[in-house]
Protein backbone atom coordinates (compact mmCIF):
# COMPACT_ATOMS: atom_id res chain seq x y z
CA UNK A 1 0.00 0.00 0.00
CA UNK A 2 1.25 3.77 -0.99
CA UNK A 3 2.52 6.06 1.58
CA UNK A 4 -0.52 7.63 3.53
CA UNK A 5 0.23 11.16 2.87
CA UNK A 6 -1.56 14.46 4.13
CA UNK A 7 -4.52 15.69 2.60
CA UNK A 8 -4.85 18.77 4.53
CA UNK A 9 -3.69 22.13 3.45
CA UNK A 10 -0.21 23.53 4.55
CA UNK A 11 -0.56 26.49 6.82
CA UNK A 12 -0.82 29.85 5.92
CA UNK A 13 0.03 32.77 7.53
CA UNK A 14 -3.00 32.87 9.60
CA UNK A 15 -3.08 29.64 10.93
CA UNK A 16 -5.76 29.63 13.06
CA UNK A 17 -8.29 26.88 11.88
CA UNK A 18 -11.18 27.28 14.65
CA UNK A 19 -11.90 30.45 16.72
CA UNK A 20 -14.04 31.20 19.09
CA UNK A 21 -14.94 34.78 20.13
CA UNK A 22 -16.96 36.13 22.86
CA UNK A 23 -19.44 33.01 22.51
CA UNK A 24 -22.27 32.62 24.55
CA UNK A 25 -24.64 30.12 25.86
CA UNK A 26 -27.71 30.79 27.91
CA UNK A 27 -31.27 28.04 28.18
CA UNK A 28 -34.50 29.62 29.17
CA UNK A 29 -35.73 28.26 33.17
CA UNK A 30 -38.49 29.50 35.14
CA UNK A 31 -36.48 31.25 37.36
CA UNK A 32 -34.64 32.84 34.51
CA UNK A 33 -31.34 32.17 31.80
CA UNK A 34 -28.68 29.60 33.16
CA UNK A 35 -25.89 30.06 31.39
CA UNK A 36 -23.81 27.22 30.38
CA UNK A 37 -20.90 29.56 28.20
CA UNK A 38 -20.02 32.99 29.27
CA UNK A 39 -17.68 34.96 26.80
CA UNK A 40 -15.73 32.06 25.55
CA UNK A 41 -12.94 33.04 23.38
CA UNK A 42 -9.91 30.93 21.98
CA UNK A 43 -7.90 30.13 18.73
CA UNK A 44 -7.21 26.64 17.92
CA UNK A 45 -4.23 26.63 15.31
CA UNK A 46 -3.97 23.97 11.98
CA UNK A 47 -2.32 20.85 12.74
CA UNK A 48 -1.95 21.13 16.59
CA UNK A 49 -3.54 19.23 19.18
CA UNK A 50 -5.63 21.19 21.52
CA UNK A 51 -6.67 20.16 24.56
CA UNK A 52 -10.22 21.38 26.36
CA UNK A 53 -10.10 20.19 30.04
CA UNK A 54 -12.65 21.00 32.75
CA UNK A 55 -14.39 19.03 35.48
CA UNK A 56 -17.91 17.87 35.06
CA UNK A 57 -20.59 20.74 34.61
CA UNK A 58 -17.49 23.17 33.30
CA UNK A 59 -19.89 23.37 30.21
CA UNK A 60 -17.37 20.91 27.94
CA UNK A 61 -20.86 19.35 25.92
CA UNK A 62 -22.08 22.34 26.05
CA UNK A 63 -18.95 23.80 23.95
CA UNK A 64 -19.05 20.55 21.45
CA UNK A 65 -22.59 20.95 20.29
CA UNK A 66 -21.76 24.98 19.95
CA UNK A 67 -18.76 23.49 17.88
CA UNK A 68 -20.49 21.37 15.54
CA UNK A 69 -23.42 23.44 14.66
CA UNK A 70 -25.81 20.93 17.20
CA UNK A 71 -26.45 23.78 19.65
CA UNK A 72 -26.98 27.61 18.57
CA UNK A 73 -25.20 29.60 20.86
CA UNK A 74 -27.22 32.86 22.15
CA UNK A 75 -23.64 35.20 21.00
CA UNK A 76 -20.68 35.18 19.72
CA UNK A 77 -19.22 33.43 17.05
CA UNK A 78 -17.74 29.69 15.54
CA UNK A 79 -15.34 30.85 12.53
CA UNK A 80 -14.29 27.57 11.04
CA UNK A 81 -11.55 28.26 8.70
CA UNK A 82 -13.54 31.84 7.50
CA UNK A 83 -16.79 30.12 7.76
CA UNK A 84 -19.15 31.89 10.73
CA UNK A 85 -21.23 27.71 11.88
CA UNK A 86 -23.80 29.66 13.70
CA UNK A 87 -25.17 31.50 10.70
CA UNK A 88 -25.71 28.43 8.51
CA UNK A 89 -28.39 25.86 8.08
CA UNK A 90 -29.95 23.81 6.25
CA UNK A 91 -27.39 22.02 3.50
CA UNK A 92 -24.77 24.60 5.16
CA UNK A 93 -25.08 23.15 7.80
CA UNK A 94 -25.02 19.55 7.22
CA UNK A 95 -22.16 20.19 4.95
CA UNK A 96 -20.19 21.91 7.76
CA UNK A 97 -20.66 19.38 10.15
CA UNK A 98 -19.21 17.15 8.12
CA UNK A 99 -15.97 19.19 8.42
CA UNK A 100 -15.41 17.37 12.23
CA UNK A 101 -15.16 13.57 12.52
CA UNK A 102 -15.92 13.15 15.99
CA UNK A 103 -14.69 10.31 18.26
CA UNK A 104 -16.54 9.28 21.56
CA UNK A 105 -16.04 7.82 25.25
CA UNK A 106 -17.10 4.89 24.18
CA UNK A 107 -16.68 4.12 20.07
CA UNK A 108 -20.55 3.41 19.30
CA UNK A 109 -19.93 0.41 16.82
CA UNK A 110 -22.77 -1.22 15.24
CA UNK A 111 -22.46 -5.18 16.45
CA UNK A 112 -23.80 -6.36 13.42
CA UNK A 113 -20.68 -4.80 10.96
CA UNK A 114 -17.56 -6.16 10.78
CA UNK A 115 -14.54 -3.50 12.05
CA UNK A 116 -14.38 -2.68 7.78
CA UNK A 117 -17.90 -2.03 7.59
CA UNK A 118 -18.13 0.32 10.84
CA UNK A 119 -15.43 2.19 9.49
CA UNK A 120 -17.34 2.05 5.81
CA UNK A 121 -20.33 3.87 7.05
CA UNK A 122 -20.08 7.20 6.65
CA UNK A 123 -18.58 6.51 3.10
CA UNK A 124 -21.50 4.42 2.68
CA UNK A 125 -23.74 7.54 3.50
CA UNK A 126 -21.96 10.04 1.78
CA UNK A 127 -22.60 8.15 -1.53
CA UNK A 128 -18.99 6.42 -1.59
CA UNK A 129 -18.72 3.58 -4.21
CA UNK A 130 -18.42 -0.03 -3.49
CA UNK A 131 -14.84 0.37 -5.02
CA UNK A 132 -13.85 3.53 -3.15
CA UNK A 133 -15.08 2.50 -0.57
CA UNK A 134 -13.35 -0.45 -0.18
CA UNK A 135 -9.69 1.08 -1.21
CA UNK A 136 -10.53 4.03 2.06
CA UNK A 137 -11.36 1.20 4.25
CA UNK A 138 -8.16 -0.27 3.56
CA UNK A 139 -6.08 2.43 3.51
CA UNK A 140 -7.59 3.34 7.26
CA UNK A 141 -7.35 0.07 8.67
CA UNK A 142 -3.74 0.02 7.81
CA UNK A 143 -3.51 3.40 9.49
CA UNK A 144 -4.80 2.33 12.82
CA UNK A 145 -3.02 -0.75 12.66
CA UNK A 146 -5.91 -3.17 12.28
CA UNK A 147 -5.32 -4.38 8.67
CA UNK A 148 -5.95 -8.21 10.64
CA UNK A 149 -9.09 -6.97 12.21
CA UNK A 150 -11.24 -5.88 9.00
CA UNK A 151 -13.78 -8.82 9.29
CA UNK A 152 -13.80 -9.25 13.02
CA UNK A 153 -17.33 -8.02 14.93
CA UNK A 154 -16.92 -5.27 17.97
CA UNK A 155 -17.69 -8.10 20.09
CA UNK A 156 -14.21 -10.18 18.94
CA UNK A 157 -11.72 -6.46 19.92
CA UNK A 158 -10.84 -5.44 22.83
CA UNK A 159 -12.00 -1.71 24.23
CA UNK A 160 -8.65 -0.08 22.94
CA UNK A 161 -8.84 -1.92 18.95
CA UNK A 162 -12.78 -0.80 19.03
CA UNK A 163 -11.72 3.13 19.62
CA UNK A 164 -8.89 2.42 16.75
CA UNK A 165 -11.76 1.46 14.41
CA UNK A 166 -14.19 4.72 16.13
CA UNK A 167 -11.00 6.74 14.92
CA UNK A 168 -10.90 5.09 11.66
CA UNK A 169 -14.29 5.97 11.50
CA UNK A 170 -13.91 9.58 12.04
CA UNK A 171 -11.01 9.65 9.37
CA UNK A 172 -13.69 8.50 6.56
CA UNK A 173 -14.06 11.36 5.07
CA UNK A 174 -11.50 13.52 6.00
CA UNK A 175 -12.97 16.51 7.74
CA UNK A 176 -10.74 19.17 9.14
CA UNK A 177 -10.80 18.61 12.85
CA UNK A 178 -10.88 15.31 14.25
CA UNK A 179 -12.53 16.05 17.85
CA UNK A 180 -12.53 13.71 20.57
CA UNK A 181 -14.82 13.51 23.72
CA UNK A 182 -13.24 11.70 26.46
CA UNK A 183 -11.67 9.22 24.14
CA UNK A 184 -9.88 7.27 26.67
CA UNK A 185 -11.80 7.57 29.92
CA UNK A 186 -13.19 4.48 29.20
CA UNK A 187 -9.34 2.56 28.85
CA UNK A 188 -6.93 1.06 31.09
CA UNK A 189 -3.72 3.58 31.61
CA UNK A 190 -1.52 1.05 29.02
CA UNK A 191 -4.04 1.35 26.41
CA UNK A 192 -4.64 5.21 27.15
CA UNK A 193 -1.38 5.90 26.73
CA UNK A 194 -1.44 3.67 22.48
CA UNK A 195 -4.18 5.67 21.78
CA UNK A 196 -2.56 8.58 23.03
CA UNK A 197 0.50 7.83 20.88
CA UNK A 198 -1.85 7.13 17.77
CA UNK A 199 -3.88 10.64 17.82
CA UNK A 200 -0.14 11.96 17.86
CA UNK A 201 0.75 9.75 15.14
CA UNK A 202 -2.28 10.59 13.03
CA UNK A 203 -1.29 14.46 13.77
CA UNK A 204 1.78 14.34 13.06
CA UNK A 205 1.59 11.82 9.49
CA UNK A 206 -2.00 13.78 8.21
CA UNK A 207 -1.55 16.97 9.69
CA UNK A 208 -5.03 17.06 11.12
CA UNK A 209 -6.21 18.96 13.73
CA UNK A 210 -7.11 17.48 17.03
CA UNK A 211 -9.15 18.75 19.86
CA UNK A 212 -9.32 16.72 22.77
CA UNK A 213 -12.34 17.09 25.54
CA UNK A 214 -11.70 15.26 28.58
CA UNK A 215 -11.77 15.89 32.48
CA UNK A 216 -8.15 13.86 32.82
CA UNK A 217 -5.13 16.60 32.88
CA UNK A 218 -2.97 12.99 32.12
CA UNK A 219 -4.23 13.44 28.88
CA UNK A 220 -3.50 17.20 28.33
CA UNK A 221 0.26 16.05 29.63
CA UNK A 222 0.95 13.48 27.50
CA UNK A 223 -0.09 14.81 24.02
CA UNK A 224 -1.46 17.91 23.91
CA UNK A 225 0.32 21.29 22.11
CA UNK A 226 -1.98 23.61 23.89
CA UNK A 227 -4.90 23.87 26.48
CA UNK A 228 -7.70 25.75 27.76
CA UNK A 229 -9.06 25.15 31.11
CA UNK A 230 -12.88 25.63 31.46
CA UNK A 231 -14.84 26.20 34.74
CA UNK A 232 -18.18 27.33 35.36
CA UNK A 233 -18.31 27.70 31.63
CA UNK A 234 -15.61 30.24 31.22
CA UNK A 235 -12.45 29.90 30.31
CA UNK A 236 -9.83 30.10 33.13
CA UNK A 237 -6.56 29.77 31.46
CA UNK A 238 -5.64 29.04 28.08
CA UNK A 239 -2.37 28.67 26.43
CA UNK A 240 0.68 26.74 25.55
CA UNK A 241 1.57 23.64 27.41
CA UNK A 242 5.22 25.02 27.89
CA UNK A 243 4.22 27.93 29.16
CA UNK A 244 0.75 27.05 31.49
CA UNK A 245 3.06 24.68 33.64
CA UNK A 246 5.80 27.08 33.70
CA UNK A 247 2.86 29.61 35.58
CA UNK A 248 3.09 28.58 39.49
CA UNK A 249 -0.10 30.63 40.11
CA UNK A 250 -2.48 29.27 37.44
CA UNK A 251 -4.15 25.81 38.40
CA UNK A 252 -3.53 24.30 35.08
CA UNK A 253 0.48 24.26 36.94
CA UNK A 254 -1.27 22.29 39.54
CA UNK A 255 -3.52 20.12 37.51
CA UNK A 256 -1.04 19.07 35.32
CA UNK A 257 1.94 18.54 37.58
CA UNK A 258 0.34 16.87 40.90
CA UNK A 259 2.07 16.26 44.41
CA UNK A 260 2.15 12.73 45.79
CA UNK A 261 0.70 12.47 49.54
CA UNK A 262 3.80 13.08 51.83
CA UNK A 263 4.72 10.40 54.26
CA UNK A 264 2.07 10.15 56.93
CA UNK A 265 5.04 10.30 59.86
CA UNK A 266 6.23 13.60 58.39
CA UNK A 267 6.72 16.69 60.80
CA UNK A 268 6.82 20.41 61.03
CA UNK A 269 6.52 23.25 58.31
CA UNK A 270 5.44 22.30 54.70
CA UNK A 271 6.13 24.52 52.26
CA UNK A 272 5.50 24.03 48.51
CA UNK A 273 7.38 25.45 45.56
CA UNK A 274 7.44 25.74 41.56
CA UNK A 275 10.02 24.39 39.62
CA UNK A 276 10.71 25.51 36.37
CA UNK A 277 8.79 28.78 36.72
CA UNK A 278 10.02 31.39 34.27
CA UNK A 279 11.22 33.90 36.37
CA UNK A 280 13.36 31.85 38.13
CA UNK A 281 14.49 29.13 36.01
CA UNK A 282 15.19 26.94 39.08
CA UNK A 283 14.37 23.16 37.66
CA UNK A 284 16.89 21.25 40.15
CA UNK A 285 15.43 19.99 43.72
CA UNK A 286 19.37 20.53 44.98
CA UNK A 287 19.67 23.87 44.24
CA UNK A 288 16.80 24.45 46.17
CA UNK A 289 17.74 22.64 49.04
CA UNK A 290 21.36 24.13 48.51
CA UNK A 291 19.27 27.94 48.38
CA UNK A 292 17.91 27.21 51.97
CA UNK A 293 20.87 25.44 53.39
CA UNK A 294 22.73 28.47 52.78
CA UNK A 295 20.33 30.78 54.00
CA UNK A 296 20.14 29.21 57.58
CA UNK A 297 17.24 27.09 57.42
CA UNK A 298 17.83 23.31 56.87
CA UNK A 299 14.95 21.68 54.74
CA UNK A 300 14.00 18.11 53.86
CA UNK A 301 11.50 17.33 50.48
CA UNK A 302 8.24 15.76 52.20
CA UNK A 303 7.14 14.98 48.42
CA UNK A 304 7.88 16.08 44.63
CA UNK A 305 7.26 15.36 41.32
CA UNK A 306 9.27 16.29 38.27
CA UNK A 307 8.68 15.73 34.69
CA UNK A 308 9.81 16.97 31.49
CA UNK A 309 6.44 18.36 29.78
CA UNK A 310 6.64 20.03 26.55
CA UNK A 311 10.39 19.76 25.97
CA UNK A 312 10.60 21.60 29.41
CA UNK A 313 11.52 20.83 32.82
CA UNK A 314 9.23 21.79 35.40
CA UNK A 315 7.92 20.35 39.05
CA UNK A 316 6.40 20.92 42.17
CA UNK A 317 8.24 19.72 45.55
CA UNK A 318 6.47 20.35 49.29
CA UNK A 319 9.74 21.08 51.61
CA UNK A 320 9.73 20.10 55.47
CA UNK A 321 11.40 22.47 58.06
CA UNK A 322 11.13 23.15 61.11
CA UNK A 323 7.78 24.79 61.90
CA UNK A 324 9.74 27.92 63.71
CA UNK A 325 11.29 28.65 60.28
CA UNK A 326 8.90 28.22 57.99
CA UNK A 327 8.37 32.34 57.49
CA UNK A 328 11.88 32.30 56.43
CA UNK A 329 12.08 29.60 54.57
CA UNK A 330 9.22 31.60 52.50
CA UNK A 331 11.82 34.29 52.47
CA UNK A 332 14.55 33.10 50.80
CA UNK A 333 12.70 31.28 48.39
CA UNK A 334 10.61 34.39 47.79
CA UNK A 335 13.51 36.36 46.95
CA UNK A 336 14.87 33.39 44.74
CA UNK A 337 11.28 33.81 42.63
CA UNK A 338 10.45 30.34 43.32
CA UNK A 339 6.46 31.00 44.60
CA UNK A 340 6.77 29.43 47.65
CA UNK A 341 3.29 28.73 49.47
CA UNK A 342 2.78 27.21 52.54
CA UNK A 343 0.85 24.04 52.98
CA UNK A 344 -2.39 23.07 54.68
Amino acid sequence: MPAITSYYPPVTETPSLLRLTGLRREFPSPRGPVVALEDITLSITRGSIHGIVGRSGAGKSTLIRCLTGLERPTAGTVDLDGTDIPSLTGGALRAVRRRFGMVFQHANLLDSRSAADNIGLPLEIAGWSAEDRRARVAELLDLVGLTDRADNHPGQLSGGQQQRVGIARALATRPDILLCDEPTSALDAATTRSILALLRDLRDRLGITVVIITHEPSVVREVCDTVTLLADGRVLESGPIAEVVADPAGRLHRDLIPLPPPPLDHEGGHVEVALGDARSGTTSVDAVLALLRDGGVPAEVAAATLETIAGRRVGRIQLEVAPERTADAVRLLEAAHLSPEVAA
